[in-house]
């Protein structure tokens, strides 16, 4: 049952990037045009920093699936349901905390963006920041359920419910748009989704899984432990909120709203092209918990290591060579005029985390082994870096000097240490991995030149020839890396399920 789990967990995380392709593609570029430009760039501003109230809870949250994965390994039931109750405590005390840090930021966003938003941004911003306040703060309680699914591996309840979300969003928000309302009508109507996911969670831990939280054994000494566990996590949180988040809210400070559109813009393709790389890597959790308490564990995470890297670099390069293709023309087509810039901010964004995303698994096992120090304490100084560069290249070169800032700082710290860390103190053999890399490099020379030909010399003016030209393009890319790049390991985790299908459709004749 846990490997069709797994298996169902990773069609469904396709599934909903799928989905969110195509909100992106059809749903964002109304939003964008019936917002306007100015009200989009404030909506962006302040969820990206209201958003940083989110990382109180990622920490404790990874802490929660290591335990509860290893008691659940070693049979001690009576310490998972006191380790329910115990975050359960934990997460509703973090969703006050988030509550008041966010009063905070709600009194100070008039001293924080009066140079560049004017007198009615500033109104509209203090509305929005209580809204995505409020929103937060009742998602931390249920962030302890969402955990418990995780930890029971129960990936097709909590796809399926993220799917029905997504795809209710728009539904509910597109009719408030043509009615007139703007951003606050987005936030609301993501407040009631949020609302609807928290109670199913609740039902599906007590009804479907027969969670039990036990609450009258707080056990301190756990806690420390956990705490210790949490708080490199929660750095590593930090981080990526700083890296994601701070170029928007630097922008807003120092450009105004319209640059921060033209950022979020491509923004937001950079973070779909890293919820992709997270759809393998995010369902093997539980089992990199369990290996770590093997004896032969370091040969098996490397193992794991390759095989989710090549599957996810295939699948990262299709995507980061088609945006750099037919970005500008997907750009200039799907959020329309004055978005130019966001083309060249997408392309210095996605370059950047290419190889990061594609060695996500490595996340996964530093925290199962309880070796994510490093890399928390790496990635708050490189976000500090990051930062200082930002503020000096945003003021001159604004939002593509802000994405610079960006990639300078991830390449260094993800790319260049990361994997001198992995190779010499976690001992995965990172000369392995990347010669395995290297063996589906000559796959992709011949979609390559095919695309560079494209890019070169031929001019794509309509929505037909650019629907053509990436369907080609596709093609063209699967067929050589079927022929020259897959091991018979990969081509079998695509023959099998066709396989298993036509078998069941020829008996069901």
């Amino acid at each position: 049952m846990k490997v069709n789990q797994i298996k169902a967990g990773v069609i469904l995380s396709y599934g909903y990037t799928f989905i969110q392709t195509i909100i992106l593609l059809f749903y964002t570029p109304i939003m964008i045009r019936m917002l306007g430009k100015s009200e989009y760039g404030l909506y962006s501003l302040v969820y990206s920093t209201v958003s940083y109230l989110a990382v109180l809870n990622v920490g404790f949250a990874s802490a929660f699936v290591r335990y509860y994965s290893r008691y659940k390994a070693l049979g001690k039931e009576d310490k998972i349901e006191n380790l329910n109750g115990m975050f359960l405590i934990i997460f509703c005390i973090l969703g006050v905390i988030a509550l008041i840090c966010g009063s905070v930021l709600d009194l100070n966003v008039e001293s924080i963006f009066k140079n560049k938003l004017t007198i009615q941004e500033l109104q509209k911003a203090k509305i929005l920041v209580k809204i995505m306040v409020f929103n937060i703060s009742i998602l931390f309680p249920s962030a302890a359920f969402d955990a418990i699914i995780t930890a029971n591996e129960k990936y097709i309840f909590q796809k399926v419910v993220k799917l029905i979300s997504t795809i209710v969003n728009p539904f509910l928000v597109l009719p408030l748009l043509f009615m007139g309302y703007k951003s606050i009508a987005l936030v609301l109507v993501t407040t009631i989704i949020n609302i609807f996911t928290v109670c199913m969670n609740i039902w599906y831990c007590k009804e479907k899984l027969k969670a039990k939280f036990r609450f009258n054994e707080f056990d301190f000494s756990l806690m420390k432990e956990i705490g210790i566990f949490s708080f490199f996590i929660f750095l590593n949180s930090v981080t990526d909120q700083v890296n994601w988040n701070v170029d928007k809210f630097l922008l807003g400070m120092y450009k105004g709203t319209k640059t921060v559109a033209v950022y979020d813009i491509a923004s937001q393709i950079n973070s779909f092209f890293i919820s992709i790389s997270t759809v393998i890597s995010a369902v093997f959790i539980p089992k990199v918990n369990r290996i770590s308490v093997e004896k032969d564990a370091n040969e098996k995470f490397t193992d794991l290591f390759i095989k989710v890297g090549r599957i996810q670099f295939f699948v990262i390069f299709l995507f980061t060579s088609g945006f750099i293709i037919f970005g500008k023309y997907f750009i200039k087509i799907w959020a329309g005029k004055g978005y130019e810039e966001s083309y060249y901010v997408m392309n210095i964004l996605i370059l950047s985390v290419s190889i990061p995303v594609i060695q996500n698994i490595g996340i996964a096992i530093l925290r199962a082994i309880n070796m994510q120090v490093f890399r928390s304490l790496l990635g708050f100084s490189i976000s500090i870096v990051n930062i200082i560069i930002s503020i000096y290249l945003c003021k001159s070169y604004g939002a593509v000097g802000a994405a610079i800032g960006t990639a300078i700082s991830l390449i260094i710290g993800e790319v260049f240490i990361m994997n001198i860390y992995y190779y010499k103190q976690v001992k995965l053999d990172m000369i392995k991995f990347w010669g395995n890399i290297v063996k589906i490099l000559p796959s992709m020379f011949i979609p390559v030149i095919f695309g560079g030909l494209i890019f070169r010399f031929y001019v794509i003016d309509t929505i037909s020839k650019f629907i053509l030209l990436v369907i080609v393009y596709t093609i063209i890319f699967m067929i050589s890396i079927w022929n020259l790049g897959l091991n018979d390991f990969e081509k079998n985790l695509i023959i099998e399920p066709l396989n298993k299908l036509l078998k069941n459709k020829q008996e069901s004749i």
